[in-house]
């Protein structure tokens, strides 16, 4: 097996200097009563800072919209009750010496998870669409944009002035940002509208300029993507490099300082007919932008997550794609999530070559705050 030392080097991301490379990736945990994290949720957090994790991406937290979140145990980013708890869980954190970013998230046009509870106001969404020819709700108006990246910059103004390390901003999956980068179900006719990606990617871009505004200069501001949407897994923003350069490039005008490039394994070229190049989302988006990138997706398991929503468990997986690829320089940092789910000393473990030591994820995994 390929040593992961080169993991345990040290990283600068605009003022802040990360230990390692290893990245908690964001979890959707629903252990927030009432939008509120718990003390147990503190906790949570501060035994993978315990355990060597170089950056804590937290689970989505939503921001102040009636329908940001779909869901009333995910934690919301808004509110004197909401942000006392965060204070909380950023001093657990750094007590331990972790570093912690908050994942700032709207689910758009998403249907509620609990049956007998919907949220306060209507749902956003570019179009009224919550996937491709489906109706749900009403388009946001212009007012309902503008507010919603008002939003997005005073959650990120609460982050800085909570003492949180950096931030990132949910957009991937399917959810608001990335539903207005998707053609399929933006299909505006104002300026946040448009048959490319860049007329569709104003909106993000926006929202980046807000938060850019909003925290100190050097404050790091990470965005995640994707191409998959829990909506269409084949989906597809960008199709070239080219077109992916464009879109951003856009971004990282806006004021991105780091992609978090989401995939459902890692290992999977993004283009992989253009010269026979195996570079993953992570590689390319370095390539294009010059940026540091997040690779992430099924790091450390032989199963992707998908089936974990079936009832699959997933085996622990030789990092030795991982490290040929990060030791090429393909990517700066490494996303890891259910191994770290499953066990909070995963990153210790891995520095110590106790592999023999880590466990199965499995479902169960999700229904505990181990």
């Amino acid at each position: 097996m390929t040593s992961p030392a080169a993991l345990f080097s040290p990283f600068r991301l605009k003022s802040i200097t990360l230990p390692n490379r290893i990245v908690m990736a964001p979890m959707t945990r629903s252990f927030s009563p009432g939008g509120v994290a718990t003390p147990e949720v503190a906790a949570y957090y501060r035994r993978r800072a315990e355990n060597q994790v170089g950056l804590i991406i937290t689970e989505g937290t939503g921001v102040a919209r009636p329908a940001s979140l779909n869901d009333p145990n995910i934690p919301r980013f808004h509110g004197d009750k909401e942000l006392a708890a965060w204070k909380v869980v950023v001093d657990q954190v750094h007590a331990a010496d972790g570093l912690i970013a908050p994942q700032l998230w709207h689910v758009g046009a998403v249907r509620s998870r609990e049956k007998d509870w919907s949220p306060s106001g209507p749902y956003d969404s570019p179009s009224g669409l919550s996937s491709p020819g489906k109706p749900f709700g009403e388009p946001m108006s212009e007012a309902d944009v503008a507010d919603t990246i008002s939003a997005f910059g005073r959650a990120a103004a609460d982050a800085e002035r909570l003492g949180f390390d950096a931030v990132e901003l949910h957009g991937a999956h399917g959810y608001l940002i990335d539903q207005f980068f998707w053609h399929e179900v933006n299909v505006r006719g104002d300026r946040y509208g448009g048959d490319s990606i860049l007329e569709r990617g104003r909106f993000a871009a926006d929202i980046l300029r807000e938060v850019r505004r909003a925290v100190s200069p050097g404050y790091p501001v990470i965005i995640r993507l994707s191409q998959w949407k829990q909506q269409a897994f084949e989906a597809r923003l960008a199709h070239t490099p080219d077109e992916m350069g464009r879109w951003l490039g856009l971004l990282a005008d806006a004021g991105a300082d780091a992609f978090h490039c989401s995939q459902r394994r890692f290992w999977e070229p993004e283009f992989p007919d253009v010269d026979g190049s195996d570079l993953n989302f992570a590689g390319w988006a370095k390539k294009l932008t010059g940026l540091p990138t997040i690779t992430v997706g099924s790091v450390g398991l032989a199963g992707e997550f998908i089936a974990t929503f079936a009832g699959e468990s997933s085996k622990p997986a030789s990092l030795d794609e991982l490290m040929r690829r990060f030791e090429r320089g393909e990517f700066d940092l490494v996303g890891v999530g259910r191994a770290l789910l499953q066990d909070p000393a995963w990153v210790t473990k891995v520095h110590q070559g106790r592999t023999g030591e880590l466990a199965d994820f499995t479902r169960e995994a999700l229904m505990t705050l181990s």
